[in-house]
């Protein structure tokens, strides 16, 4: 793939040569009596604090460092701006929870929501000179907001780490033309070597027809620095669809080259939006051509079954937490986990940083999409989960590396959906919400046990023994049936719910707990490099001999704060040589696509 994506280059898919960072240190203030509205802070910010954006101030690298619990926090930092008659668009990467921002002291918009990006545009409020942000971040302990693995109690517990209040993600400018385009959505038709595009011009809400006929918009495609096709439309609404091809045997023997893990073939797409002949706007993105089914009991990748050796990954760092330190620590996660055997990631109670996925897709590394869960069933906490998931499959989508979404998790907001109607109803909504977007990707309803409508049945076993795991596995008729527990304590399949031949992974297994310190894993802790060596190879290996199940997710890629059952330590030491992992986890067992 030719490299368009600059180094700190924030939301990859949609790449912009005019762009400002806005990181680095801001003034800051904590709100504990709410008083910031009422006195004006928009206007008149207090003198006191300063953070270092985007870390949250609940971490070392933000300055400040206080871990306690403080619900509302403000943030200002002046920036440059000249008259262009462009639109200027401020994006933020990730802000927890509610989000408030004033320009020169006035409201330029709000959004709910931790996890997602979301944009404001700017233009009305900006004046040649400096320039002033303010924004205002309110967060909560409620258990109605997606909230994953942040803590809702002032000390930390079980698996549930400090709270992340406030920004947490890259805050950045760019910009655009009165019109320019605003997303695009690409879907490969893998058996026809076509790429599939729906792109939407922001702009263009209230233009006439004759308007309309005024514009275009051009898709040249090429890999490797070769071209491969150039397609022109001309736009009749604010939304086109369109596809372009791929196919060329100048570039490939069977006309395009497939993206997979051992081959992460990625294309480049550039989009140029013509107004009356003239370039309006130009953005690069890129696109891999990989198809992603399921058959019976497989899961299959471009036609082949592939065998899943995924790894959990919260994504967490010491003195970053949720935070990226930068980009260089993402290539290091992945590295380290293909190091050590994985051919994927389950990103677990995070949506993870845009570049992640960039690099998960120029690496080949398969990636299971999550959201953060809420805690409580509740009308709220319905209307909070539907919005921001799908702002999170809208933005995750074009990734070739993200294979499959996981809206639930082990009943975690959803507690009664073994019983109850309403809550088994709601699955059923973001699973079909979900299909509607994205008809591709496989939807899982509640990772882990309790199952209702899933297209792949994923289950839950932290044994610690590989013979009591066989013993109990090997009546996975019986687990499959609804009429044994297949972890001692959960049943595979909520009430009114059965098996229908879908494919079988143990999502969670492992967890072992090798570390002097007082935290914890699952199971009993073990001692020594070699205890740990021969429990890790025997719960690995005995999964791998079942035959009806297609893969596995091992917990975890690192230890996290009083969790300490990673292969890697908090500062991505590990703890055995990564080869012996490789060995136990790519050691060919049973079935042959293993």
């Amino acid at each position: 793939m030719k490299s368009y994506v600059p180094a700190d280059y924030p939301r990859p898919q949609l790449v912009r040569e005019s762009y400002k960072i806005l990181n680095g240190e801001w003034d800051f203030a904590f709100d504990d009596e709410d008083a910031g509205l009422s006195k004006l802070w928009y206007k008149n910010f207090p003198e006191g604090k300063k953070i270092m954006v985007p870390f949250s101030y609940e971490t070392p690298a933000s300055g400040i460092g206080d871990t306690s619990r403080h619900d509302i926090v403000w943030y200002r930092r002046s920036f440059s701006a000249k008259e262009s008659g462009k639109r200027t668009f401020v994006h933020f990467e990730g802000c927890d929870f509610r989000t408030t921002v004033w320009i020169n002291g006035e409201h330029a918009g709000s959004h709910v929501g931790g996890y997602a990006r979301f944009s404001f545009d700017i233009s009305r409020f900006l004046k040649d000179g400096d320039n002033e942000i303010v924004v205002r971040a309110e967060d909560s302990f409620s258990l109605a907001q997606p909230r994953g693995k942040q803590r809702w109690k002032n000390e930390s517990f079980g698996c549930w780490y400090i709270q992340t209040t406030g920004i947490w993600k890259t805050v950045w400018m760019e910009e655009v033309n009165e019109v320019f385009i605003e997303s695009v959505k690409m879907t490969p038709v893998f058996y026809e070597g076509k790429l599939e595009i729906s792109a939407a011009v922001y702009g263009a809400d209230h233009f006439s027809a004759a308007r309309f006929s005024e514009l275009e918009l051009e898709a040249n495609v090429s890999f490797d620095g070769k071209p491969v096709s150039t397609t022109v439309v001309s736009l009749n609404s604010k939304d086109t669809v369109f596809s372009v091809n791929v196919s060329s045997r100048e570039i490939h023997e069977w006309g395009f080259f497939a993206w997979s893990p051992e081959n992460p073939a990625l294309y480049d797409i550039v989009f140029s939006l013509k107004d009356k002949g003239t370039t309006a706007d130009e953005v690069f993105s890129y696109f891999g051509m990989r198809d992603i089914r399921i058959e019976g009991d497989k899961i299959l990748l471009n036609n082949a079954p592939i065998y899943q050796r995924l790894i959990l990954d919260q994504g967490y760092w010491k003195d970053t937490h949720l935070t990226p330190p930068n980009d260089d620590a993402l290539v290091e996660d992945i590295d380290k986990v293909m190091q050590a055997g994985y051919n994927g990631v389950r990103k677990h109670q995070k949506t993870e940083d845009a570049r992640f996925l960039y690099w998960a897709d120029v690496k080949g590394l398969f990636v299971w999409c999550e959201v953060p869960a809420n805690y409580a069933f509740s009308d709220e906490g319905v209307e909070n989960f539907t919005r921001e998931w799908m702002e999170i499959v809208r933005q995750n989508y074009n990734h070739p590396s993200v294979i499959t979404w996981t809206p639930f998790n082990e009943s975690w907001g959803i507690p009664s959906v073994k019983r109850d109607r309403k809550q088994q109803l709601f699955t059923e909504a973001i699973y079909y919400l979900t299909k509607s977007y994205d008809a591709m990707r496989p939807v899982i309803c509640n990772d882990g046990w309790e199952h209702t409508i899933s297209d792949i049945i994923t289950l839950h076993d932290y044994e610690e023994k590989g013979e009591d795991f066989l013993k109990r596995w090997s009546r996975l008729d019986e687990i499959l049936g609804n009429e044994i527990a297949h972890n001692k304590s959960w049943y595979a399949f909520s009430d009114g719910y059965e098996y229908c031949g879908q494919p079988v992974i143990v999502s969670e297994f492992g967890g072992i707990a090798f570390d002097s310190g007082s935290g914890w894993g699952y199971g009993n802790k073990v001692s020594s490099k070699e205890d740990y060596v021969k429990r890790f190879d025997e719960i690995t290996s005995a999964i791998k001999q079942l035959d009806r199940v297609c893969g596995y997710c091992y917990t975890q890629v690192t230890d996290v704060q009083q969790e300490i059952n990673g292969i890697m330590d908090i500062e991505r030491r590990f703890k055995v040589e990564p080869a012996i992992l490789k060995e136990i986890n790519e050691r060919k067992i049973s079935a042959l696509y293993r």
